[in-house]
């Protein structure tokens, strides 16, 4: 695939040429799709930190570029390198909804909560044209499991009826991440991402269709956007979300450079201010792997967000976002031709 130039029209003969909304996408170079074998597609997650058990990541690696991103290390093991690989060279599970059929056909499967997705963002502008995200969709409904989103694309919107249709047969939920309130600031450390104001939009696109709908600050960025957490949770609540979370800022091994790289390079004034408040909720260092810390921090400065947090949310009238693994109670494996017939 590859992103088109203005003054290069489009290969005629290219199925996977992708437009890109104005100031999203990568800019005229080339962007590599790499073909994944996996012989199966659900991930297993057993940290304390998380919600969920089970995601399904349809790509890895990821076009928003965003400098923060947790899963750069990902692509490491790849033989990819975090930085740039990791926003243009995006792996590909082209089988992903039919290992995923063959996940839920298996005995042991018990119709736990599914996310998407856990280091990819599944509605990336790749999505547009491979759909391998809403294939997986329809496999959960045809099979009826639980659903979570998480994304900042508003690609999620082409799924509307699709998720609703989820919701009523089993359960669907979405959490839009939006960090930042300052459109600049987010196209400088986001810089392939849809603008703040077109994630509210989409909100309000699932709100109405009664989709229950989450904000993610994700991540609080100390000295960066803490200041501006209000102001995201007080749009998010106007355009019909109901529940937030958030998230400090992890810094996982190759991450740190990348972020900081693109820190001095886009925001050169707040470089020494924002590493000295990471650093300052991080026990002096820039990152803090513990269980339980590695989400919120500690120290004074990461108290602080936490209360700013907390009492925004009591003031709006906003629920703690929290969406665990419930009991099972609408999965079920679809009757299939030559199948043998339950007694009447």
């Amino acid at each position: 695939m590859r992103s088109r130039p203005t003054d290069n029209p489009a290969n005629r003969f290219d199925p996977l040429t992708v437009e890109y909304a104005p100031g999203e996408g990568p800019p005229p170079s080339s962007v590599t799709l790499i073909e994944d074998g996996s012989r199966s597609i659900l991930s297993h997650n057993d940290s304390p930190d998380l919600d969920f058990r089970w995601s399904v990541n349809p790509y890895r690696g990821c076009l928003h570029a965003c400098a923060y991103c947790y899963a750069r290390p990902t692509h490491e093991y790849l033989d990819l390198g975090a930085g740039t690989d990791f926003d243009t060279k995006i792996v590909v599970k082209r089988r992903a909804a039919e290992l995923l059929r063959a996940a839920f056909e298996k005995r042991s499967w018990k119709g736990e909560r599914v996310v998407f997705s856990g280091v990819t963002d599944c509605y990336q502008p790749i999505e547009q044209k491979l759909e391998l995200t809403r294939a997986c969709l329809e496999v959960c409904l045809e099979y009826r499991n639980p659903v979570g989103v998480v994304t900042k694309s508003a690609l999620v919107e082409r799924d509307v009826e699709l998720l609703a249709e989820l919701g009523r047969r089993a359960s669907a939920s979405v959490a839009v991440s939006i960090p930042f309130a300052d459109a600049t600031m987010a196209r400088a450390i986001e810089p392939w991402a849809p603008a703040p104001d077109r994630r509210l939009r989409v909100i309000e696109a699932l709100a109405r269709a009664g989709i229950p709908v989450a904000v993610l600050i994700a991540p609080v960025i100390p000295g960066l956007n803490d200041s501006q957490m209000a102001t995201v949770l007080e749009r998010a609540h106007a355009a019909g979300a109901t529940s937030a979370s958030w998230v400090l800022l992890r810094l996982p091994a190759t991450v740190a450079p990348v972020f900081e790289q693109r820190l001095r390079a886009t925001l050169p004034g707040t470089t020494q201010k924002v590493l000295g408040r990471i650093r300052e909720t991080r026990g002096g260092e820039l990152y803090d792997p513990r269980f339980h810390s590695r989400q919120r921090g500690e120290g004074a400065y990461a108290r602080t967000i936490a209360a700013i947090f907390d009492a925004t949310m009591a003031r709006l009238g906003i629920t703690q976002r929290d969406d665990p693994d419930v009991a099972p109670t609408t999965f079920r494996r679809p009757d299939r031709p030559g199948k043998q017939l339950r007694l009447l």
